[in-house]
């Protein structure tokens, strides 16, 4: 009871700890992406560049290293909490591409499409609430 009204929520007291849900996903979401981004340059690589050959891209290795480099990055700035809204952006833009290259090329790594939901969901999240406690951003 709450100045004598019902309370719904079964643990208020953890709503002051709301500013960590957003450090929690981003954190989780970098590390992520950073081994995904690592990934397109070690074993994933010739893979990526047969799907890009597929596509009728040029400089196919390059592509797939920049999207690595990409990928390395976002993980970064999500990491330290650094321009969070626009790496999250970036990562939920990636997600839904390579989601349905994932399901449209064989030669690919077969992700589960829940792991590219989740990283869809997540970046999402992010863009949305920010980058919550111990971050570079600051809103203004």
């Amino acid at each position: 009871m709450l100045n004598g009204l019902p309370i719904l929520n079964p643990f208020p007291d953890l709503l002051v700890l709301e500013h960590l849900a957003p450090l929690i996903l981003r954190v989780v979401l970098g590390f992520i992406i950073l081994n995904v981004g690592y990934l397109k340059f070690k074993s994933e690589l010739p893979r990526w560049r047969i799907f890009m050959e597929a596509f009728g891209f040029k400089h196919r290795s390059e592509l797939v290293k920049a999207l690595g480099f990409v990928e390395i990055v976002s993980g970064v700035m999500l990491i330290l909490g650094f321009y969070t809204q626009i790496a999250a952006l970036v990562l939920a833009i990636l997600a839904f591409i390579e989601l349905f290259a994932e399901q449209k090329e064989s030669a690919l790594v077969k992700r589960d499409i829940v792991f590219y939901v989740f990283i869809f969901a997540i970046a999402l999240s992010l863009l949305f609430t920010g980058a919550g406690a111990f971050s570079l951003d600051l809103p203004l």
